[in-house]
C-alpha cells in the first residue's frame, strides 16, 4: 500500500528569515495549499515571545522593581508601593498595530499569488498569566495579571475589528500553564488549584474571540535557547488539557498543535492521543518536524498513526531562537518532504 502522508502544515509563531516578506515568499512557495494559516514570522522584538512586553510593563506607573534590583535591570517587578488593584491599568500592548502591518504584507503576497487564496493571516497571543507570572512577583501579581488579560483581550479584539474575519486566525501561545498542568518539576511553581484555574481563564480568552474568527491553540513546554524547560513524558498532560480547553470554552477550537521531542519515535508517547475529545472540526498539528531529515520525521509520523488517524504537522515550537536562516530553510523543505500537498 502506498504511503499516506500528511496533508497540511502549521508554523506556531516565529520563523528565522529576514523579513516579513521573505516568510510570507518562502513558507507560501514552498508549502502551497498545505497552509491553512501562515504567520507574519514574529520579526525584532517578538521573537523572545513575552520578553517583547517587558519594555511596556517597565515603564508602568503601577509597577515598580523589586528592591535591591539595580536599576539598569528590567525585572522582576513588584506592584508599585501605595497602588491599589483597582487602579491597575494597561493601554496598548502593541500587537495590533504589528498585526495591521503585517496583514497588509500578507494581503500584498497573496495577492502576488505568493500565498494560497484561501490561507489565513495568523496571529500568534501569549496568554496573559505567561506574560505577567513571568516578570511580576509578589502579592499584587494577580491582580497584575487580571489588569493585563482585560488589555490583552482588547488587544485581540481590535486585530479581529482591523482584519476581515474571513481572513484571520488568533492563537494562543499555552506554555506557562502547559508545565504547571503537566506537574514536572521546572522554573515555574506548582499552582494547586490547577484544575478549576487553567481551563475557565483559557476559555475567557478563547471565548472574546468573535465565533467566525479561527481560534487555534499552541501547547508549549518553553523554547529557551532551542530547547523544553522539561520534556513531555508522553502526550498525556497535553491530550488533558486540550480537552479541558475544549469542554470550557464555547467558541470552537479550529487546532490544537501538541510538541513532540526528536528521540520519541514510539508509540507509547502518542498514545494518549486515543482519549483527545476534541469538537469534530477541531484539527491537531503535531510538532514532531524536527532538523533530522524526512527519514526521521517519518518515523515520528508512523508512531503517531498508530494512535491518531489524521493530523497535520509542524516543528515543536517557533523556529527563530538560536536557529539560522539557512536551517530555517531546511525546516521548511522538511515540512514540504514529510507532507502531500491536498488534492
Amino acid at each position: 500500500m502506498a504511503e499516506v502522508r500528511p496533508t497540511h502544515v502549521h508554523f506556531v509563531g516565529s520563523i528565522a528569515l529576514d523579513s516579513v516578506e521573505e516568510v510570507f515568499r518562502t513558507c507560501g512557495k514552498t508549502l502551497g495549499r498545505r497552509l491553512k494559516r501562515l504567520p507574519d514570522g514574529e520579526p525584532g522584538g517578538r521573537r523572545l515571545w513575552v520578553s517583547w512586553q517587558l519594555p511596556l510593563l517597565r515603564a508602568s506607573p503601577y509597577l515598580e522593581p523589586l528592591p535591591g534590583v539595580p536599576l539598569e535591570a528590567l525585572a522582576p517587578l513588584r506592584l508599585a508601593e501605595g497602588v491599589q488593584p483597582g487602579e491597575i491599568g494597561f493601554g496598548e500592548l502593541g500587537y495590533c498595530r504589528e498585526a495591521r502591518i503585517s496583514y497588509q504584507d500578507f494581503a500584498a503576497a497573496r495577492g502576488r499569488g505568493e500565498i494560497a487564496a484561501d490561507t489565513r493571516f495568523q496571529v500568534s497571543l501569549p496568554t496573559p498569566f505567561a506574560v505577567i507570572s513571568t516578570f511580576v512577583r509578589g502579592e499584587g501579581m494577580l491582580a497584575v495579571a487580571a489588569a493585563y488579560e482585560q488589555a490583552m483581550i482588547r488587544e485581540a479584539q481590535a486585530i479581529c475589528a482591523a482584519i476581515p474575519h474571513e481572513d484571520l486566525c488568533i492563537q494562543w501561545d499555552v506554555c506557562i500553564e502547559m508545565l504547571i498542568w503537566d506537574g514536572q518539576p521546572s522554573i515555574v511553581p506548582p499552582l494547586p488549584d490547577k484544575q478549576q484555574v487553567l481551563p475557565p481563564a483559557l476559555a475567557r480568552l478563547c471565548d472574546a474571540i468573535p465565533t467566525d474568527v479561527e481560534v487555534g491553540i499552541h501547547l508549549c513546554y518553553g523554547d529557551m535557547d532551542a530547547k523544553h524547560f522539561v520534556e513531555p513524558a508522553d502526550m498525556g498532560a497535553m491530550v488533558s488539557l486540550a480537552n479541558a480547553i475544549a469542554a470550557t470554552a464555547e467558541h470552537p477550537l479550529a487546532y490544537v498543535h501538541m510538541p513532540v521531542p526528536i528521540a520519541r519515535d514510539d508509540e507509547t508517547f502518542f498514545g494518549p492521543l486515543r482519549e483527545l475529545a476534541l469538537d469534530p472540526g477541531t484539527e491537531v498539528y503535531l510538532g514532531l518536524i524536527h532538523d533530522d531529515g524526512a527519514e526521521g520525521a517519518a518515523r515520528r509520523i508512523a508512531a503517531a498513526r498508530t494512535s491518531l488517524d489524521a493530523f497535520g504537522v509542524a516543528t515543536e515550537c517557533g523556529i527563530a531562537r538560536k536557529r539560522t536562516p539557512e536551517m530555517v530553510r531546511r525546516l521548511i523543505s522538511a515540512h514540504a518532504q514529510a507532507t502531500a500537498e491536498p488534492a
